[in-house]
């Protein structure tokens, strides 16, 4: 039996909402960006800079890089918690799990402090 020792959240159902409302987030800032692309065909540096300067723009570029994170973690550890198994992998199954988590998770956050200093420069 998997517990929940590794898991941030607290019920199942909170993971799925926070899988569907990040989801939600994520396609709409995407859908966005494509339409912007596509809107300013002869896009160059310039408008693509004056684009990400504003502090609405950083702020929901944030709001986005936070979603894909928890919109990952969930994933990540729903799909280590259904397939690292003691059935698959003996008795080192929760350590592997564990660790397989845990390197997914810092990787996780080098990436969202990678873009925050990205977005504002730090």
């Amino acid at each position: 039996m998997v517990t929940n020792v590794t898991n941030f959240s607290r019920s199942g159902l909170f993971d799925w909402m926070a899988q569907r409302v990040s989801a939600v987030i994520l396609a709409t800032y995407f859908v966005f960006l494509i339409g912007f692309v596509l809107f300013h065909p002869n896009l160059d540096y310039a408008q693509w800079h004056n684009l990400f300067n504003n502090k609405w723009m950083r702020i929901y570029s944030l709001l986005a890089l936070f979603c894909l994170s928890i919109h990952a973690w969930v994933g990540m550890w729903t799909i280590t918690t259904d397939y690292l198994t003691r059935m698959a992998l003996g008795k080192w199954a929760t350590g592997v799990r564990f660790l397989v988590q845990a390197l997914c998770g810092m990787l996780m956050f080098v990436i969202f402090v990678w873009g925050i200093q990205i977005l504002w420069g730090f």
